[in-house]
Protein backbone atom coordinates (compact mmCIF):
# COMPACT_ATOMS: atom_id res chain seq x y z
CA UNK A 1 0.00 0.00 0.00
CA UNK A 2 1.31 3.38 -1.05
CA UNK A 3 2.74 5.66 1.62
CA UNK A 4 3.33 2.39 4.14
CA UNK A 5 6.99 1.82 4.97
CA UNK A 6 7.37 -1.88 4.82
CA UNK A 7 9.04 -3.84 7.69
CA UNK A 8 12.44 -5.93 7.30
CA UNK A 9 12.47 -8.77 9.09
CA UNK A 10 16.14 -9.25 10.87
CA UNK A 11 17.68 -12.03 9.80
CA UNK A 12 18.11 -14.70 12.17
CA UNK A 13 21.88 -15.13 11.93
CA UNK A 14 21.82 -11.66 12.99
CA UNK A 15 19.46 -12.09 16.13
CA UNK A 16 21.71 -14.78 17.17
CA UNK A 17 24.94 -12.75 16.59
CA UNK A 18 23.51 -10.19 18.40
CA UNK A 19 22.70 -12.81 21.43
CA UNK A 20 25.81 -13.66 21.25
CA UNK A 21 27.32 -10.22 21.64
CA UNK A 22 25.26 -9.69 24.94
CA UNK A 23 26.41 -12.82 26.29
CA UNK A 24 30.16 -12.08 25.64
CA UNK A 25 29.33 -8.65 27.60
CA UNK A 26 27.80 -10.30 30.40
CA UNK A 27 30.60 -12.26 30.83
CA UNK A 28 32.85 -9.66 30.41
CA UNK A 29 31.50 -7.91 33.15
CA UNK A 30 30.97 -10.99 35.52
CA UNK A 31 34.79 -11.01 35.80
CA UNK A 32 35.31 -8.20 38.37
CA UNK A 33 35.04 -9.13 41.58
CA UNK A 34 35.90 -7.52 45.42
CA UNK A 35 39.23 -8.77 44.82
CA UNK A 36 39.63 -8.00 41.00
CA UNK A 37 38.14 -4.37 40.45
CA UNK A 38 40.24 -3.89 36.73
CA UNK A 39 40.79 -6.51 33.83
CA UNK A 40 42.95 -6.71 31.12
CA UNK A 41 42.48 -7.15 27.50
CA UNK A 42 44.08 -10.34 27.41
CA UNK A 43 42.25 -11.70 30.90
CA UNK A 44 39.42 -10.77 28.49
CA UNK A 45 40.61 -12.64 25.74
CA UNK A 46 41.55 -16.20 27.60
CA UNK A 47 38.34 -15.96 29.38
CA UNK A 48 36.32 -15.35 26.16
CA UNK A 49 38.76 -18.12 24.34
CA UNK A 50 38.72 -15.30 21.65
CA UNK A 51 41.89 -13.28 19.67
CA UNK A 52 43.29 -10.31 21.51
CA UNK A 53 41.77 -8.04 18.28
CA UNK A 54 38.12 -9.61 19.51
CA UNK A 55 38.34 -9.15 23.16
CA UNK A 56 39.29 -5.32 22.77
CA UNK A 57 36.20 -4.98 20.36
CA UNK A 58 33.63 -5.78 22.97
CA UNK A 59 35.87 -4.26 25.51
CA UNK A 60 35.62 -1.07 23.51
CA UNK A 61 32.07 -1.62 22.73
CA UNK A 62 31.35 -1.83 26.62
CA UNK A 63 33.62 1.28 26.70
CA UNK A 64 31.18 3.31 24.96
CA UNK A 65 28.21 2.59 26.38
CA UNK A 66 29.74 3.29 29.83
CA UNK A 67 29.60 -0.05 31.83
CA UNK A 68 33.24 0.17 31.23
CA UNK A 69 35.78 2.68 31.31
CA UNK A 70 39.71 2.72 30.81
CA UNK A 71 41.60 3.16 33.97
CA UNK A 72 44.42 5.17 33.85
CA UNK A 73 46.95 2.52 35.77
CA UNK A 74 46.16 0.13 32.50
CA UNK A 75 43.19 -2.01 32.16
CA UNK A 76 39.54 -1.66 32.23
CA UNK A 77 37.05 -0.67 35.61
CA UNK A 78 33.28 -0.91 35.86
CA UNK A 79 32.12 2.32 34.41
CA UNK A 80 29.16 5.09 35.90
CA UNK A 81 26.49 3.41 33.70
CA UNK A 82 27.10 0.08 36.27
CA UNK A 83 26.86 2.53 39.38
CA UNK A 84 23.64 4.40 37.76
CA UNK A 85 22.35 1.05 37.38
CA UNK A 86 23.36 -0.65 40.69
CA UNK A 87 21.39 2.59 42.18
CA UNK A 88 18.34 1.76 40.64
CA UNK A 89 18.39 -1.73 41.77
CA UNK A 90 18.94 -0.78 45.22
CA UNK A 91 15.66 1.58 45.42
CA UNK A 92 13.57 -1.44 44.16
CA UNK A 93 14.25 -3.47 47.44
CA UNK A 94 11.95 -1.99 50.70
CA UNK A 95 12.38 -3.30 54.24
CA UNK A 96 10.32 -5.79 53.90
CA UNK A 97 11.94 -7.47 50.69
CA UNK A 98 15.24 -7.54 52.80
CA UNK A 99 14.50 -8.28 55.80
CA UNK A 100 12.28 -11.42 55.11
CA UNK A 101 14.84 -13.91 54.14
CA UNK A 102 16.92 -12.69 57.50
CA UNK A 103 14.00 -13.46 59.29
CA UNK A 104 13.39 -16.94 57.46
CA UNK A 105 17.45 -18.10 58.09
CA UNK A 106 16.71 -16.64 62.15
CA UNK A 107 13.61 -19.14 61.88
CA UNK A 108 15.17 -22.23 61.36
CA UNK A 109 18.06 -21.48 63.28
CA UNK A 110 16.06 -21.28 66.46
CA UNK A 111 13.15 -22.65 65.58
CA UNK A 112 10.80 -20.15 66.68
CA UNK A 113 8.38 -17.75 65.26
CA UNK A 114 10.04 -13.99 63.87
CA UNK A 115 8.59 -10.96 63.51
CA UNK A 116 9.29 -7.51 62.11
CA UNK A 117 7.78 -4.42 63.79
CA UNK A 118 7.68 -0.57 62.75
CA UNK A 119 6.77 1.90 65.41
CA UNK A 120 3.07 3.79 64.69
CA UNK A 121 3.06 6.64 66.95
CA UNK A 122 3.91 4.78 70.51
CA UNK A 123 2.71 1.95 69.47
CA UNK A 124 4.57 -0.88 67.10
CA UNK A 125 2.58 -2.44 64.17
CA UNK A 126 3.85 -6.40 62.98
CA UNK A 127 4.87 -5.78 59.11
CA UNK A 128 6.10 -9.26 58.26
CA UNK A 129 6.09 -12.22 60.16
CA UNK A 130 7.72 -16.08 59.66
CA UNK A 131 6.31 -18.51 61.97
CA UNK A 132 7.78 -21.72 63.29
CA UNK A 133 6.33 -25.23 62.57
CA UNK A 134 5.10 -25.78 66.51
CA UNK A 135 1.32 -27.12 67.35
CA UNK A 136 1.10 -24.60 69.35
CA UNK A 137 0.75 -21.13 67.45
CA UNK A 138 2.11 -17.66 68.27
CA UNK A 139 -1.30 -15.71 67.47
CA UNK A 140 0.37 -12.27 65.89
CA UNK A 141 -0.47 -11.66 63.08
CA UNK A 142 0.71 -8.94 59.91
CA UNK A 143 -0.94 -5.59 60.52
CA UNK A 144 -1.42 -6.54 64.39
CA UNK A 145 -1.09 -3.29 66.42
CA UNK A 146 1.02 -4.33 69.91
CA UNK A 147 0.39 -1.79 72.46
CA UNK A 148 3.56 0.74 73.88
CA UNK A 149 4.01 -1.10 77.23
CA UNK A 150 4.05 -4.42 76.81
CA UNK A 151 6.31 -6.85 74.81
CA UNK A 152 10.14 -6.76 73.46
CA UNK A 153 9.11 -5.12 69.97
CA UNK A 154 7.19 -2.11 71.30
CA UNK A 155 10.01 -1.81 74.09
CA UNK A 156 13.14 -2.08 71.93
CA UNK A 157 11.74 0.36 69.28
CA UNK A 158 10.50 3.06 72.27
CA UNK A 159 13.46 2.75 73.61
CA UNK A 160 15.94 4.73 70.89
CA UNK A 161 13.23 7.90 71.65
CA UNK A 162 14.26 10.75 73.89
CA UNK A 163 12.67 10.14 76.96
CA UNK A 164 10.62 13.72 77.03
CA UNK A 165 9.72 12.01 73.23
CA UNK A 166 8.00 8.97 75.05
CA UNK A 167 6.07 10.57 77.53
CA UNK A 168 4.57 12.97 75.06
CA UNK A 169 3.33 10.19 73.14
CA UNK A 170 2.43 8.07 76.29
CA UNK A 171 0.34 11.07 77.77
CA UNK A 172 -2.65 10.94 75.35
CA UNK A 173 -3.46 7.31 76.57
CA UNK A 174 -3.40 5.08 79.77
CA UNK A 175 -1.33 2.24 79.38
CA UNK A 176 -3.54 -0.98 79.61
CA UNK A 177 -2.97 -4.23 82.27
CA UNK A 178 -3.14 -7.05 80.30
CA UNK A 179 -1.22 -9.79 82.52
CA UNK A 180 0.17 -9.51 86.08
CA UNK A 181 3.39 -8.70 84.60
CA UNK A 182 2.35 -5.83 82.04
CA UNK A 183 4.00 -2.62 83.26
CA UNK A 184 1.05 0.36 83.83
CA UNK A 185 3.21 3.18 84.93
CA UNK A 186 4.90 5.99 83.03
CA UNK A 187 8.10 6.59 85.30
CA UNK A 188 8.66 2.65 85.95
CA UNK A 189 8.35 2.08 82.22
CA UNK A 190 10.53 5.16 81.42
CA UNK A 191 13.45 3.35 83.65
CA UNK A 192 12.85 -0.09 81.67
CA UNK A 193 13.22 1.42 78.30
CA UNK A 194 16.45 2.98 80.05
CA UNK A 195 17.98 -0.22 81.01
CA UNK A 196 17.09 -1.84 77.41
CA UNK A 197 18.58 1.38 76.12
CA UNK A 198 21.76 0.53 77.94
CA UNK A 199 21.51 -3.58 76.66
CA UNK A 200 21.09 -3.02 73.21
CA UNK A 201 18.31 -5.77 73.62
CA UNK A 202 14.79 -6.40 75.10
CA UNK A 203 13.01 -9.28 76.72
CA UNK A 204 9.79 -9.55 77.87
CA UNK A 205 8.12 -12.43 79.82
CA UNK A 206 4.54 -12.45 79.59
CA UNK A 207 3.94 -9.18 79.58
CA UNK A 208 1.21 -8.85 76.80
CA UNK A 209 0.76 -13.02 76.37
CA UNK A 210 1.04 -15.37 79.62
CA UNK A 211 4.12 -17.77 78.98
CA UNK A 212 5.32 -15.96 76.05
CA UNK A 213 9.03 -14.73 76.05
CA UNK A 214 9.83 -12.40 73.11
CA UNK A 215 13.84 -10.93 72.33
CA UNK A 216 13.73 -7.95 70.51
CA UNK A 217 16.69 -5.97 68.70
CA UNK A 218 16.31 -2.88 66.89
CA UNK A 219 17.46 -2.85 62.94
CA UNK A 220 19.41 0.82 62.96
CA UNK A 221 19.36 2.74 59.77
CA UNK A 222 21.91 4.45 58.11
CA UNK A 223 21.44 7.62 60.36
CA UNK A 224 21.57 5.69 63.34
CA UNK A 225 17.94 5.94 63.96
CA UNK A 226 15.74 2.67 64.91
CA UNK A 227 13.83 1.83 61.95
CA UNK A 228 12.28 -1.60 62.96
CA UNK A 229 12.83 -4.30 65.42
CA UNK A 230 13.11 -8.13 64.73
CA UNK A 231 12.15 -10.61 67.24
CA UNK A 232 11.09 -14.08 67.99
CA UNK A 233 8.61 -15.06 69.64
CA UNK A 234 8.20 -18.15 71.92
CA UNK A 235 6.62 -20.09 74.50
CA UNK A 236 8.52 -19.38 77.52
CA UNK A 237 9.49 -23.03 78.48
CA UNK A 238 10.97 -23.06 75.13
CA UNK A 239 13.52 -20.93 75.37
CA UNK A 240 15.12 -21.47 79.07
CA UNK A 241 17.32 -19.05 80.51
CA UNK A 242 20.46 -21.57 79.56
CA UNK A 243 19.28 -20.85 75.78
CA UNK A 244 19.00 -17.23 76.19
CA UNK A 245 22.51 -16.02 74.79
CA UNK A 246 22.24 -18.33 72.03
CA UNK A 247 19.22 -17.06 70.86
CA UNK A 248 19.71 -13.28 71.72
CA UNK A 249 22.86 -13.64 70.38
CA UNK A 250 21.12 -14.78 66.66
CA UNK A 251 18.51 -12.08 66.33
CA UNK A 252 21.30 -9.40 67.20
CA UNK A 253 22.73 -11.09 64.32
CA UNK A 254 19.67 -10.84 61.99
CA UNK A 255 19.17 -7.07 63.14
CA UNK A 256 22.17 -6.05 62.01
CA UNK A 257 22.50 -7.65 58.91
CA UNK A 258 18.80 -6.46 58.34
CA UNK A 259 20.83 -2.68 58.70
CA UNK A 260 23.67 -3.25 56.77
CA UNK A 261 21.66 -3.92 53.73
CA UNK A 262 19.12 -1.41 54.75
CA UNK A 263 22.18 1.05 54.43
CA UNK A 264 23.17 -0.03 51.39
CA UNK A 265 19.67 0.84 49.55
CA UNK A 266 19.71 4.03 51.22
CA UNK A 267 17.26 3.38 53.59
Amino acid sequence: MAGRKSVEAVPVGQYRERNSTADRALDILGLFSEAKLTISGQEVATALGTARSTAYRYLQSLVGSGFLEEDPGGGFRLGLRVLELARLARRGYGLSEIALPVMRDLCAEVGETVLLTRRAGAAAICVERCEADHPVRISYERGSVLPPNAGASALALLAWLPEQECRELLAPQRLQRFTARTITDVDALMERLAEIRRDGYAISRGELDTDILGIAVTVRGSSGSAVAAVSVAALEHRVPDRRLPEVLAAVRRAAESIGDQLALVGD
